[in-house]
């Protein structure tokens, strides 16, 4: 979802309408960059470029988004202080829909909610995500959420996401239950109903019945392209997490006493399962409950003090050796530890109001940057694995090179079709592929993106951007896989472009800055 520059003079404006809220200007955004799939369907980038409110209560949470200019006006909210049903009511307005009873983050998009200062607590009161995409909550506290007892919020989920829900960051956050389901509480982390592209990062989440789920039901399986990694999981009872349908990547995890189940991939779930460390711990993977077949890809796992059950008409533990009943691909690039550094790093990463400290993927940790004042375009101090990413992907951090030189061979963008983001009064997506330098599109700001793409496969290893005059110079830019989201190549500047030959019906070139509003005359495709 691209904004256009009205949009930020909108969403700049913010701060000015919401009365009484202090505010900041717009350059303030969460700390690092979405990782695994949230990185993936066009990326996750929250409330970035847009206005700074501050709030410490849940009321002012909702103030912040009824009077921004529209649902999708970029907004970040830093919370301070403790949220509870005492200072969280209703707000009402053209760019939310907002309830008493928990934050409602619902028809809405391009958010971040993220902890300041002395830290963020919502106490007893879920945070509800439902018809929205581009959202990030990060560095704050969600305990004692119920949905039996009083006070009840969110149906008792700590984080629950459903209905048509993409791209979501949740990051070093406290997920926290007193209890099970007996004691009033459900899921610290729900996802159901058509929830895809999440990722769930250096996170706690302990003392509950159930850590979560992907899928409500056995029929409720078109959730998927969820990642979790370097979270820390510890006293929960099962669901770490349960999975229904879909594909999940769940990577240099800690788990802690886990006390019936573990990873429960069933109902045709497939499940990447690398690198995490388990401990004192029963049945962490396999399909429980049901006789609804998961699958799962597993390697690298550490097993320490772990104990099976045997197997029956619903009981298929993975272990004690957990082969793997799968193969996965995983589109994205990522650093993965060694398992046996995962209760180390963890421990000194997992949460919230640690310093935003991550892995360096190689098992040393490094401080984060500060959730108030990051550089938004940063990644995250990673060090990808050369091994782990796909041999169809390659390393996003790498640039690519350019020359003014044509590449030889047939220009495929001749005769396919082209769509993109907002374009700019006068131009045209079909501009970029007429064979002319005369004509061009334009985003409607600095950032943006236009797509070639045809009706059946076809592949891809080269491209060329061609930037006429009068324009702003491209600065930094991204090329994706539009089927599936993949990062082809990054780099800065025009000219042409070469990554591993891929097979696909759309590729699409991300504009992530420039100088100004700038002009592609011709998006060259080649087959080498």
């Amino acid at each position: 979802m691209r904004r256009s520059i009205a949009a930020l003079a909108a969403g700049a404006a913010v701060a000015a309408v919401v009365a009484g809220l202090p505010t900041r200007h717009a350059d303030a955004a969460a700390a690092g960059a979405a990782t695994g799939y949230a990185s993936q369907n066009g990326g996750t980038t929250g409330g970035n470029g847009g206005a700074t409110v501050r709030a410490t209560t849940g009321t002012q949470i909702h103030q912040a988004l009824c009077n921004r200019a529209s649902s999708s006006t970029p907004i970040t909210i830093e919370v301070e202080g403790t949220i509870n049903h005492g200072n969280t009511t209703k707000v009402s307005g053209d760019s939310c829909n907002t309830a008493a009873d928990k934050i409602e983050l619902k028809e809405i998009s391009n958010v971040t909610i993220v902890g300041v200062g002395g830290g963020a607590v919502f106490d007893q009161l879920g945070i509800h995500i439902r018809d929205s995409r581009n959202i990030i909550v990060q560095n704050v506290t969600v305990r004692n959420v119920k949905k039996s007892g009083s006070p009840t919020s969110n149906g008792g989920d700590a984080i629950g996401m459903e209905s048509t829900v993409r791209n979501v960051w949740v990051d070093h956050v406290n997920l926290e239950a007193s209890g099970g389901e007996d004691a009033g509480y459900d899921g610290l982390f729900d996802i159901k109903d058509d929830v895809q592209y999440v990722t769930l990062s250096y996170s706690y989440l302990k003392n509950s019945g159930r850590g979560g789920l992907i899928g409500s039901s056995e029929s409720d399986t078109g959730n998927s392209f969820i990642t979790f990694h370097h979270n820390r999981y510890e006293n929960i009872d099962s669901r770490t997490p349960l999975l229904r349908g879909g594909v999940a990547h769940i990577y240099n995890n800690f788990y802690y006493s886990l006390n019936e189940s573990g990873i429960n991939s069933r109902a045709g779930a497939r499940a990447k399962v690398e690198n995490n460390y388990f401990q004192s711990s029963r049945d962490v993977l396999g399909t429980f409950y049901t006789d609804a077949a998961g699958y799962w890809q597993a390697s690298g796992n550490i097993l320490d003090n772990v104990t099976w059950s045997a197997k029956d008409s619903e009981t298929n533990p993975a272990g004690p050796l957990m082969p793997s009943n799968t193969t996965i691909s995983i589109p994205y690039a990522y650093g993965l530890d060694s398992a046996s550094c995962i209760p180390s790093i963890v421990r000194q990463t997992a949460g919230a109001n640690l310093g935003m400290r991550t892995s360096t993927g190689s098992c040393p940790t490094t401080s984060g940057p500060s959730p108030t004042s990051p550089s938004p375009t940063s990644p995250r101090p990673t060090t990808p694995s050369p091994t782990t990413p796909s041999p169809t992907t390659p390393s996003p951090t790498t640039p690519s090179p350019t020359a003014p030189t044509t590449p030889s061979g047939t220009n495929l963008s001749i005769g396919a079709g082209s769509d993109g983001s907002s374009k700019a009064s006068g131009t045209s997506y079909g501009d970029v592929r007429d064979g002319s330098l005369t004509t061009y599109w334009s985003p409607t700001g600095s950032t943006g993106y236009i797509s070639i793409k045809w009706s059946s496969a076809t592949t891809v290893a080269r491209i060329a951007i061609r930037e006429t005059s009068g324009g702003g110079a491209i600065g930094s830019y991204r090329v994706l896989n539009g089927d599936t989201g993949a990062v082809l190549r990054t780099g800065s500047g025009s000219g042409v472009i070469t990554f591993a030959s891929t097979s696909l019906k759309k590729i699409t070139f991300d504009i992530q800055s420039a100088s100004g509003t700038p002009r592609v005359a011709e998006f060259e495709t080649y087959t080498s």
